[in-house]
């Protein structure tokens, strides 16, 4: 899912904590609510930088290609295991090094990766299909990251609008982080169980920290959220909700994955797997709330109380063909792409 845009790569301080730099200040400046401040915050603080030159694998051949790797992330509830796996060792205990750098969202995941400078990244699903059928990116998806639920995909208005349903925003503007993606998406076809139809001309792009603001302003009439940042809306009066996109018809909807491209997963199958077998031990983890909780706060700067509020999805733990066939079904039925997408081929899957 594309959330968080205007990031920045950022790197995890080392003793006391390092002042912002001029451009993440800037990025703080128009945030009203303290709960989206520390997140904010946090985009800028938490992570690591971008490795430099690739290493070489190890002299006996039997550990990864490439023990230290780039991995693009976003300080989203949705990344919560990729910060487990590193906070507790998964990937240290496969030969692996993960660096992280902060990305906006899809669209810069995918030209990042095209242009080799990180090698994994997490992104939304809608986003690395799209890519993939124009070609713009041979995409390989190594692990799965995120399903929503109920709560973690929100529809808000502002608080005295007279709109009561998403029939009532048909003709009006809907901000989402990034058009054509899965934001925009769900928007669809949960307005389309209503009786209600959108395209691209009724969504304006805005980035989802400063979501808040854009109600409370009126420049638009309504914005799709995603935690932490939908509950903060609505516990700074901002907003509230006017449609849940967690459930039916987009209940249990595939939103994410971490994909690299086919040249690299081609390159480097033990280095894939490593990062698969630590990423899966962290999806295990996270389906106890209570790990994902405790993980949020480190990477996002919110307190363990306001984590502890966030509406969670599901954290999958193995890549199922059938479940991301959803994905592109839907896209179709849209047409954000006109042809057939074989999902399999696209699927790496050699961790045990």
């Amino acid at each position: 899912m594309d959330m968080a845009r205007g990031a920045r790569d950022v790197r995890i301080p080392r003793g006391p904590r390092r002042p912002r730099s001029a451009r993440g200040a800037a990025r703080l400046r128009g945030v009203t609510h303290p709960v989206v401040a520390v997140l904010l915050a946090g985009a800028v603080t938490a992570g690591c930088g971008v490795s430099g030159a690739p290493d070489a694998g190890t002299a006996d051949g039997k550990g990864p290609e490439r023990p230290r790797i780039t991995v693009g992330t976003m300080p989203v509830a949705d990344t919560a295991p990729l910060q487990i796996a590193i906070r507790k060792g998964f990937f240290k205990a496969e030969g692996l090094t993960v660096r992280t750098t902060t990305l906006s969202g899809g669209a810069e995941s995918v030209g990042r990766l095209r242009a080799g400078a990180i090698d994994v990244s997490f992104g939304n699903y809608v986003s690395y299909f799209l890519a993939h059928a124009n070609k713009a990116l041979d995409v390989r998806f190594v692990s799965d990251a995120f399903q929503s639920a109920p709560g973690t995909h929100a529809v808000l208005v502002p608080k005295d609008s007279p709109v009561r349903s998403l029939k009532d925003l048909e003709g009006k503007k809907i901000g989402v982080n990034t058009k054509r993606n899965i934001s925009a998406l769900l928007v669809q076809k949960a307005g389309k169980a209503e009786g209600a139809a959108f395209d691209d001309e009724d969504f304006v792009e805005i980035d989802m920290p400063n979501m808040g603001t854009a109600l409370k302003s009126g420049s638009v009439d309504a914005v799709q959220a995603v935690e932490p940042f939908a509950t903060a809306i609505e516990k700074s009066g901002a907003g509230r909700v006017v449609a849940d996109l967690g459930k039916p018809p987009t209940a249990g909807f595939p939103v994410a994955g971490y994909a690299s491209t086919a040249a690299f997963a081609e390159k480097n199958p033990k280095t894939v797997a490593a990062f698969q077998r630590a990423m899966s031990r962290a999806q295990k983890q996270a389906a106890d709330r209570s790990h994902v909780v405790a993980a949020l706060p480190d990477y996002t700067r919110i307190t363990a109380e306001e984590a502890a509020q966030l509406h969670l999805g599901g954290y999958p733990v193995a890549l199922d063909p059938a479940r991301l066939r959803r994905v592109v079904d839907l896209m179709r039925e849209f047409g954000y792409v006109k042809q057939e997408i074989d999902v399999e081929p696209l699927l790496v899957r050699t961790a045990p």
